[in-house]
C-alpha cells in the first residue's frame, strides 16, 4: 500500500492539547489490531485510559512522558518501547517543551473495544 495514511485530529475527549494521529491500521476481521503514529505538540497528552488487551508504544521522535496509575511519571526517548498491561490505567504524551511522536498499537477485545477513556490528566498530575 502506498502513502494513503489518514490523519485525524485527536478528539478533545481523549486528548489535551494539539494531537494528530496517522492511522496505520484499523481492525479488519479476523485481525483485531489497530495502530497509529501519534504526534503530540509540547504539553499535549492523552486522558487516563486502559486497553483490554494491553498496548505497545514505540517512541520515534522527541521526548515523551508516561505514567501508570500509582507510579511515577517516566520520561521516554526515541527507540524506547513501552508495554502497557491489559487494564492498566495510564496516560502518555509530550513534555512541556518538546514535540513527541510514537507508534501505538493495541488489539480490540471480542466486542471490538480497544480503549476505555477516562478523565483528563490534571495540571497537578502533569509535570510542567
Amino acid at each position: 500500500m502506498r502513502n494513503g495514511l489518514e490523519t485525524m485530529a485527536g478528539p478533545g475527549e481523549w486528548f489535551a492539547g494539539s494531537v494528530h494521529i496517522d492511522v496505520i491500521s484499523t481492525p479488519a476481521p479476523p485481525s483485531r489490531i489497530m495502530g497509529g503514529v501519534v504526534h503530540f505538540a509540547p504539553g499535549a497528552r492523552t486522558s487516563w485510559h486502559t486497553h483490554p488487551l494491553g498496548q505497545t508504544i514505540l517512541v520515534t521522535e522527541g521526548i515523551g512522558l508516561i505514567q501508570r496509575e500509582g507510579g511515577p511519571v517516566e520520561e521516554v526517548r526515541p527507540g524506547d518501547r513501552v508495554y502497557i498491561e491489559p487494564g492498566e490505567n495510564h496516560w502518555h504524551g509530550a513534555t512541556p517543551t518538546c514535540f513527541h511522536t510514537q507508534i501505538a498499537y493495541q488489539a480490540s477485545d471480542s466486542e471490538g473495544n480497544h480503549t476505555t477513556w477516562g478523565r483528563h490528566v490534571t495540571e497537578e498530575e502533569y509535570p510542567g
